[in-house]
């Protein structure tokens, strides 16, 4: 701890020193380097097909270069792009993929929170397969970051130049090219609880051959990322939740925290003599009490179990890389190459292990309500008691189903197991190979065949075999005295009986019997070809040539998942998830057009006129179309105005069409009918006593009460759907470049400001299942009570009444609007010796909504956590000398609780709750991270860093609350989750 704290002071040293130089900014992020003329030559930028002298753009362009890159000592691509405003929460990260069934460890981005299947991520203008099969996203584990020259970000639709999936923009990751020499780094990191030890180790070497007619890099390279245990944090090491979230539906208790709130699936089991009546479970020495405490009381220990003693805050990822790229020119006007790349990741999630019941959803004994013979009749008539379970308990058992022998039911947690988890082992790989030249210097070509594949095999851990377990727990006594499962044929199959009256009960023997790995095995596959050519027409109108270009384009998506018969008819006790697998290919056209109206004139320095359409035909959907069009306006070399219209299309992928009924265990949901009473009015409380389970669940206890089991207990099936048809996006972006070099005291500075608004239509959507509760319950629409199922009755812990299924699907019903502004600032100046510099990059949400269904209120999403009305990124720089000094800040605004999941909650009054009441909110964040680098003669730097310099805690989004990330009482995908952090490095260039 010491070595932290003197860790930590060098750095506020450091820092206060650099801040004292020159209050500046540096982001490379921002469109600073997008605006700067291109260092000769023409080049293509991202957002057109059409090579231009510098690198500007129409439509909003942001770039992020190796130096930004290797300043924020990040392994992976995505924890840089993050932090800037523009993206949203990422769907699957390695802070909030612990509980994934399949996603864990990948690493995804998101443009504007508009959903990662509409953000479109490019390798050197050409697609990359997909890390996720059946869904259209890459992980960016698989893109070595040392190897990347530079990143473009575009922002708004771009479905005309790229195809589907360009909704809310395109992240075209750009390779070194034409490199010479030797670059090497290593990096260890820690942080400062002593866990998420990480390390990398990279090389690149590059260099020329034929007389340097031809250029060959390789990069091999890797790294590790270590694990975050949730009983590593005081904030997650107990079971908790939030009171008003999860038991009072009160505004005023949303951060008060009920804890412990532990599980009352237990290791020691809780034993039941008839439906909802709980006999009594085992005390630590092993002796059986009656009745059962899950949190304990001011006389009794709790008997229920601590999940988060077992949970992760961040798996471990490991990462293996190899890259690369050869090109070779044949003749001056023509050029062939060659891309490869390889890479393969290792993920492990941990959690509790499997909690099992005989009743209910997946249960060992759903037929017959949970309950089972604890006693059998012998051949001789007499019976016989099964010897596990104790005297005291079998004294209060009685016969439930009549058959004359005493039944009982019960919960478990299977401690004598294993932990439940996944093991994650994705193999992706990569070849690009193509020609590009020139058929006459205004007329370049390039025609490319790429093809990728990723396979991603997982085992998980902790299941068990639900008909084995049943076989085990039904015993007797054969002709010789000897315990044996009461079931013949299971006794032939090897069964053992299974002792699950108490803790670690459970023998070596019985557990290999009843213990049932799963495996799932799965590809995606992409088969992309294509040809471009660009060129100028004649000079109409003395402003500068006509640019063109056009190009066509063959693609083929396939992917699959295969799971064990068990994990397919949910007989391992877990998710019932069915093979899914499925193709589509589409051939598409495109043309685009770059006009010069004006240049060079009174308050015209230059206008400009562009468009493009493509035509794609796919196997599954038919023809689509889109389109944009635009202008550039510089009425001087200060000032360019830019405006783009476009429609942007988004295919279904393969998951979305075909994917089975897949089990889902929601989380953060509020049932409408808590609280209500035999005389509640209204379409509540006539739609609520609808449900024999919850008139039961009322007469019981006066009003509508649910267990924390019940809460935890919600299951349901998502689909989906192959009539599907492709999602249509409108987009707008309007902007102004400002690089005033003509007045002396700003010429050192750029700005950009941009307003963007995309409107989605048809939008490919699963309907938020606290929309269905809301729309059954709240507003009596009766087709939606059909996708709800309710207990009959009581089912082990569960009570009468609670939801058991909320089923959902795709479809093509939903909208979505998103408006925005994006301002930029950057400064670069020398000062008296010191290079100082400064960005900042602020984004600003004016509205963003989504409609579930037709005619359905808007479903506000603008200011929620993880899609906070105002961010910014601000990065200051100085370099001294060999010093170089980077800060980076990273601001997150107040953010509200899900408007879906307040409007249902009231004040300590009884009155409704607006949805964006402040007691709903967690308040803003800002962290700061600070990198020192010292360059030692012409080869080697050293450097090191600190990531969340002031250890900046997370919001308490706990249990009980949307956007909490199970296992970190926060929302780990857009907060950080670990702490402060420490890493040192060397850098080798020769």
């Amino acid at each position: 701890m010491q070595k932290s704290r003197f860790l930590l002071a060098s750095a506020l040293a450091t820092s206060s020193l650099f801040l004292l130089a020159q209050p500046a900014w540096s982001q490379d992020a921002a469109p600073q380097a997008a605006e700067d003329e291109a260092a000769g030559g023409e080049i293509v930028v991202t957002g057109s097909r059409i090579a231009s002298p510098s690198l500007v753009s129409a439509s909003p362009l942001q770039i992020v270069s190796d130096a930004s890159i290797k300043s924020t000592g990040a392994a992976n691509l995505q924890n840089v792009l993050l932090q800037n405003p523009v993206f949203g929460t990422p769907a699957v990260s390695r802070t909030n993929s612990n509980f994934g069934t399949s996603g864990v460890g990948l690493a995804t981005v998101d443009l504007r929170n508009l959903g990662s299947a509409r953000t479109l991520v490019l390798v050197d203008g050409r697609r990359f397969v997909s890390g996720d099969p059946n869904d259209q996203r890459v992980d960016f584990n698989t893109i070595p970051t040392p190897f990347i020259e530079r990143v473009e970000i575009l922002t708004g639709g771009a479905s005309s130049i790229y195809g589907s999936d360009a909704v809310a923009g395109v992240v075209n990751v750009i390779y070194k090219k034409n490199f010479q020499g030797i670059e090497a780094n290593a990096q260890l990191g820690v942080s400062e609880e002593g866990d998420d030890k990480t390390r990398q180790f990279n090389l690149t070497i590059g260099g020329n051959f034929a007389e340097d007619r031809g250029n060959v890099i390789a990069y091999v390279g890797y790294s590790r990322d270590g694990s975050v245990r949730s009983a590593d944090r005081a904030r997650s090491a107990v079971d908790q939740t939030s009171v008003g979230g999860a038991i009072t539906g009160n505004v005023d208790d949303l951060f008060k925290i009920t804890r412990p709130f532990f599980s009352s699936f237990a290791p020691q089991g809780r034993f039941f003599s008839a439906p909802g009546v709980t006999a009594g479970t085992f005390d630590r020495n092993g002796n059986f009490i009656t009745g059962f405490s899950t949190n304990g009381t001011a006389t009794r220990a709790p008997d229920g179990f601590n999940r988060s003693a077992f949970r992760t805050i961040a798996v471990p990822v490991e990462r293996f890389l190899i890259a690369t790229r050869a090109n070779y020119d044949i003749t001056p006007d023509i050029s062939v190459f060659l891309e490869g790349t390889f890479a393969k990741s290792h993920t492990r999630s941990v959690l509790e292990p499997f909690p099992v019941s005989t009743a209910g959803t997946n249960g060992i004994f759903q037929g017959s309500g949970g309950f089972f013979p604890v006693e059998q009749r012998l051949a001789n008539g007499t019976i016989f008691a099964n010897p596990f379970v104790p005297a005291a308990l079998l004294a209060l058992l009685s016969d439930v189903d009549g058959d004359g022998l005493r039944d009982v039911s019960f919960t478990r947690r299977l401690t004598d197991i294993d932990n439940r988890g996944n093991v994650a082992d994705r193999t992706t790989y990569r070849i690009v190979a193509g020609l590009e030249g020139k058929i006459s210097n205004n007329w370049h070509y390039d025609a490319y065949f790429n093809y990728g594949r990723t396979d991603d095999n997982q085992t998980s851990t902790g299941q068990v075999n639900l008909a084995n377990f049943r076989s085990a727990l039904v015993v007797t006594q054969d002709a010789n005295g000897n315990l044996v499962c009461a079931d013949v044929q299971a006794r032939a199959q090897g069964c053992v009986p299974v002792n699950v009256f108490g803790a670690n009960k459970i023998s070596p023997a019985a557990a290999k019997y009843i213990r049932a790995d799963g495996n799932r095995s799965a590809f995606a596959r992409q088969i992309d070809a294509g040809a471009n050519i660009s060129g100028n027409l004649l000079d109409l109108f003395g402003a500068g040539p006509i640019g063109v270009a056009a190009g066509g384009e063959y693609r083929e998506e396939s992917s699959a998942a295969a799971f064990d018969a068990l994990q397919q008819a949910g007989l391992n006790g877990g998710n019932a998830i069915p093979n899914t697998s499925g193709s589509f290919d589409v051939y598409e056209g495109y043309g685009e057009v770059r006009f010069p109206i004006l240049a060079d004139k009174p308050f015209f320095k230059e206008l400009t006129l562009k468009g493009a359409g493509r035509v794609s035909d796919y196997s599954t959907i038919g023809t689509v179309y889109s389109y944009n069009y635009g202008l550039e306006y510089a009425p001087s070399s200060d000032i360019r105005f830019r405006a783009v219209m476009a429609r942007a299309t988004r295919a279904p992928n393969v998951g979305e069409l075909f994917q089975g009924p897949s089990q889902n265990f929601p989380t953060g949901l509020i049932d409408p009918c808590i609280g209500a009473t035999a005389t509640t009015s209204g379409v509540l409380g006539s739609q609520c006593r609808a449900s024999a389970g919850v008139n039961a669940n009322i007469a019981a206890n006066g009003a509508f009460t649910l267990n924390q089991a019940d809460v935890q207990g919600v299951s349901g099936f998502d689909s989906g759907n192959p009539n599907l048809k492709e999602e249509r996006a409108n987009t707008l972006t309007i902007g102004a470049i400002i690089t005033p070099r003509s007045i002396d005291f700003l010429k050192n500075f750029n700005f950009t400001v941009d307003y963007s608004r995309t409107r989605i239509k048809g939008a490919i959507v699963s309907t938020p299942r606290q929309f269905i509760l809301d729309q059954c319950f709240r507003q009596g629409n009766q087709p939606f009570c059909g996708f709800v199922v309710r207990r009959a009755g009581p089912e082990g812990a569960n009570s009468a009444g609670s939801l058991q299924f909320i089923n959902s699907g795709a479809t093509n019903s939903g909208g979505v609007f998103n408006s925005s502004l994006d301002v930029t600032a950057n400064y670069n100046k020398e000062i008296g010796g010191v290079l100082a510099s400064a960005s900042i990059a602020y984004t600003h949400v004016f509205k963003f909504y989504q409609v579930p269904l037709p005619g359905a209120a808007k479903d506000q999403i603008a200011g929620e956590i993880g899609a906070a009305k105002n961010r910014f990124l601000l990065t200051l720089g100085a370099k001294i000398g060999g010093l170089n000094l980077q800060y980076r800040g990273n601001y997150i605004g107040r953010s509200f609780l899900d408007d879906q999941f307040v409007l249902g909650l009231t004040d300590s009054a009884g009155n409704p709750v607006k949805a964006r009441d402040r007691r709903a909110s967690v308040g803003a964040k800002y962290y700061s991270d600070l990198q020192a680098s010292f360059d030692v003669g012409d080869h080697f730097e050293f450097y090191a860093g600190v990531d969340n310099l002031f250890d900046t805690s997370p919001p308490p989004i706990i249990s009980g609350l949307p956007g909490n990330v199970t296992g970190t009482e926060t929302d780990a995908g857009t907060y950080d989750a670990i702490g402060r952090r420490f890493y040192s490095g060397i850098r080798l260039k020769f």
